[in-house]
């Protein structure tokens, strides 16, 4: 169609993702995909997340999640083989995942069983690889409604009866991962990826390289952290194959990793007389965090000692400091009475900031 410059006008392409549905075109690529389009996918997309630094949890996640999405079927279509699967060009994908043709609806409803929050990572993969195909998500696709879940923690007693575990505990690594998750609010990865070569002895701390969102970061060490490290060295000295640098090495020297320290806590649970599932290394962190906050901390000290990218992430911690609150309605219904009691006013009251951490517990 040619319009009044002498120019011939771009055909209009449908700006609402449900226009499609009108045509049979061929789906387009995005020309960063355009050369790479008769390439097998899956190698192609594993490159893409790593190119993303995203961290090796989420790249395992997202590609396990999404292989019930790319093989659901349409009717009249054979089941993808794992040949097929492996194979099937970016073109060919792209072409398959075309969001309104209903793959995408059946697929979401055979994950009508699992959890919001488990709903809610599948989405999040999908959403991932139809931005990388260059297609819109659809918009009647949401996402779950999690509600909100506080933090686990352990009582006084129960990291008591933690701490005591892991002294006794016939593995002897027990005590320095329990005692540094408690003292310094590691996540089990950065625990993991701990070298000995990140350790300041002098300064009593240690930098984090690569945590959670490959952001690098200092963590502290309390004086019975270092103690704990000196102790368990020998051991370690004893176990050294490969891993030179590791600081924490299983029983055939190789680093420890964090299905193992999961593993660890089960066996610790039991020999504390927790119920199972109550006692994780997130569960550990929490305590670290919780106790920071109970001895005065500010919220945006704790964001950087644990490691936050944002504060919202960390202010859910003011949710679940119970003992606090009832220490601090406790000292103010107390100090109400005083006030009755006096004739003359009270010129300087002296604030004691309550403590429930496993900090110091011996």
């Amino acid at each position: 169609m040619e319009n009044s410059r002498g120019n011939f006008s771009r055909e209009r392409k449908a700006l609402r993702p449900s226009q499609l549905r009108l045509t049979n075109d061929d789906v387009s690529l995005p020309p960063r995909l355009f050369h790479l389009r008769n390439l097998p996918w899956l190698d192609c997309y594993k490159k893409q997340l790593k190119s993303e630094n995203k961290s090796p949890n989420t790249q395992k996640s997202y590609i396990s999640g999404l292989r019930s999405y790319v093989e659901t079927i349409l009717p009249g279509e054979d089941v993808l083989s794992e040949t097929d699967y492996n194979s099937m060009t970016i073109h060919d994908l792209a072409q398959r995942m075309e969001p309104l043709n209903g793959r995408i609806d059946l697929w979401t409803h055979s994950l009508s069983d699992l959890r919001p929050t488990t709903y809610n990572a599948r989405l999040a993969a999908a959403r991932h690889l139809l931005k990388w195909l260059g297609h819109r998500w659809p918009e009647h696709l949401t996402r779950a409604r999690t509600g909100k879940r506080l933090p686990r923690t352990l009582t006084r007693r129960e990291l008591t009866m933690v701490l005591d575990a892991a002294k006794t505990s016939e593995n002897p690594v027990a005590s320095v991962v329990v005692t540094l998750m408690l003292d310094t609010g590691l996540r089990v990865s950065e625990v993991c990826n701990l070298n000995l070569s990140d350790i300041d002895v002098q300064d009593k701390s240690a930098k984090v390289i690569g945590g959670k969102g490959d952001k690098d970061r200092l963590v502290l060490f309390t004086e019975r952290s270092l103690n704990m490290i000196n102790a368990w060295l020998p051991v370690r000295d004893s176990r050294v194959k490969g891993e030179f640098d590791a600081l924490l090495l299983n029983s055939i020297g190789r680093r420890i990793n964090p299905r193992g320290v999961q593993r660890l806590m089960d066996d610790l649970a039991i020999e504390a007389g927790l119920p199972k599932g109550k006692l994780t290394p997130h569960v550990l962190r929490h305590n670290f965090a919780t106790g920071l906050l109970e001895r005065g901390a500010d919220l945006v000290s704790i964001q950087k000692l644990l490691g936050h990218s944002s504060i919202a992430t960390t202010r859910v911690y003011l949710e679940i400091s119970d003992q606090t609150l009832r220490e601090v309605y406790n000292r103010a219904q107390s100090m109400r009475t005083s006030l009755a009691e006096v004739d003359e006013p009270i010129e300087e009251l002296v604030e004691n900031t309550p403590s429930t951490s496993a900090v110091g517990i011996e």
